[in-house]
Formats: C-alpha cells, structure tokens, sequence
C-alpha cells in the first residue's frame, strides 16, 4: 500500500524506490489517464516491446502475478511493463478492449501483437521471448 500512496503523490519512481526487493522496480504505474496518454504517444513509434499488466486492486489473481511480474520486468529489461488500474482508468482498459484481470497486452509500435488472460506466468513469459527484440539479450 506504501507503493501505492507514493505513486499516487511521487509517481512511478517513488513506487519503484520503495520497492522491498534489491532490484528496482521497472514496471510503471499509471494513475491518470492524461500521463498514460503522454507515455504511451513517446513509445508507440518505437520497436521496444511493452508489457501492460491490466489489473485491479480486488483482483486476487492480479495480485498473485505481482511477483512474477517484476521478476520479469527485472529479467528483460528491454522490454518495458507498465501497469494500468482498471477501476483508476477505464477509460484505457476499454481502449484496448479488456474484459477481465489480469489481462496484459503487448504492444510493439503502437500495435497489439499478443495478449494473455489470466494469472497465466509461464504462457506470459514465453510470449515475451518470442516478441522481444531479437538483438536483445536475456
């Protein structure tokens, strides 16, 4: 919950240096519809693969991959994950059509080119490595 007031007031990096584990956290919240927009337009040009994690707080399965996710936020660290509230900003979740949690969408260039439903690890972590970029390393 600390992660979650600092995010609110100090925005992503605040949450991330809070973060209880050794390695900082890579995945980025967003808390406002305007700063998702924002972000979203700077890398939707680029051939960087991103991960969103749609999830909401009531969600027992969003809050079990919570861990996994940042494992793999620290793991491919070329890939970017941002997570979005659905309940916080709907408006994004309709955008790109979610209708349960978790849901993550991955976007290369501004496109959809894969999605998992469901608390589904391994099927997640396997669709990364397939959409990565191939120069990357693990």
């Amino acid at each position: 919950m600390g992660s979650t007031i600092s995010a609110l007031f100090g925005g992503a990096s605040a949450a991330a240096a809070e973060d209880s584990s050794t390695e900082p956290s890579s995945v980025i919240s967003f808390h406002s519809s305007n700063r998702w927009e924002l972000h979203y337009s700077t890398i939707k040009d680029s051939n960087q693969l991103m991960v969103i994690d749609f999830a909401a707080s009531w969600c027992g399965p969003c809050k079990l991959m919570e861990p996994a996710i940042q494992s793999m936020a620290s793991k491919f660290s070329d890939v970017e994950f941002a997570k979005i509230d659905v309940d916080e900003l709907p408006d994004v979740a309709r955008e790109f059509e979610v209708q349960a949690m978790p849901t993550f969408v991955l976007v290369k260039r501004g496109k959809e080119v894969d999605r998992v439903l469901g608390a589904r690890k391994d099927e997640l972590e396997t669709k990364i490595v397939k959409h990565r970029s191939p120069q990357s390393g693990a």
